[in-house]
């Protein structure tokens, strides 16, 4: 898929996505969002794809926040909210219903920080900075963040990141639980190739199945969700690739799964 500001490139079992990076005034601006939105509608089509990966460029993940245009500002509110749905890079990422990998290669700041916050796993490069933005450059957050945010790192360090503008380093977000892993810029891209063969890997239905339980774990009861990992654990047992694990780990052979 060609775009005019993002790079989505796709092999049969992998999408990488790379973001224009410290290029651009703004990184995510609104060809970029509306590219963003685009292709992970696309992608979230594609059945045999097992993981998406977003990684920035130019050593910059993504940093800013696009204000609501000058002349939005006194149209009636459908207008408005139709910008803000075109704007909404990050709902889109996690609407995917695959794995997501984020590469963060460098800052990822205001909406940056949005979209990195909607992957199932993020590595940093150790010089990486994590923050809200500043509240009276960057504005109020509109793609998720008051929302994910402190379903991550908990409230309190929500609201200082949020109120303050506090920037958290790579390490700093890394022992709050904001990132998964942390490594130096020369051992990046091994560390995102090889979470990515282990992702690819795997039982595709059952990666797709365990991200959809962990998402719906902040939201449900813990009696619903206990109830929703059975069904799709039972689900899973009259798949295919079921009888294929079984059968690899008998005859000592790697798996090959189809996602039937």
């Amino acid at each position: 898929m060609r775009y005019e500001t993002i790079k989505c490139e796709k092999t049969r079992f992998q999408a990488t996505l790379t973001l224009p990076g410290a290029g651009s005034d703004v990184t995510i601006g609104e060809t970029v969002a509306e590219e963003l939105v685009d292709c992970c509608r696309q992608l979230s089509l594609d059945d045999e794809l097992r993981l998406v990966t977003i990684v920035g460029n130019d050593g910059t993940f993504a940093t800013g926040r696009e204000q609501l245009p000058d002349d939005l500002r006194s149209a009636d509110l459908t207008q408005r909210m139709a910008w803000f749905q075109r704007m909404g890079a990050a709902n889109a990422v996690a609407k995917l219903p695959m794995p997501v990998l984020a590469v963060l290669n460098g800052d990822a700041i205001a909406h940056g920080l949005e979209v990195a916050l909607t992957a199932d796993l993020r590595i940093a490069v150790d010089t990486a900075r994590l923050g809200a933005g500043a509240p009276a450059r960057d504005g109020f957050p509109f793609d998720g963040l008051t929302q994910r945010l402190p379903r991550l790192v908990g409230p309190a360090l929500a609201r200082d990141m949020l109120l303050t503008g506090r920037t958290l380093t790579a390490g700093e977000a890394l022992d709050f639980g904001l990132v998964n892993r942390v490594v130096p810029q020369s051992a990046l891209e091994a560390t995102a190739a090889e979470i990515a063969a282990q992702i690819i890997a795997a039982a595709p239905i059952a990666a797709r199945y365990a991200k959809e339980a962990v998402t719906a774990a902040g939201d449900l009861p813990l009696a619903q969700g206990l109830r929703l990992e059975a069904d799709l654990s039972i689900i899973l047992q009259s798949t295919d690739d079921r009888a294929e694990g079984l059968q690899s780990f008998a005859e000592k052979r790697a798996p090959n799964f189809t996602g039937r």
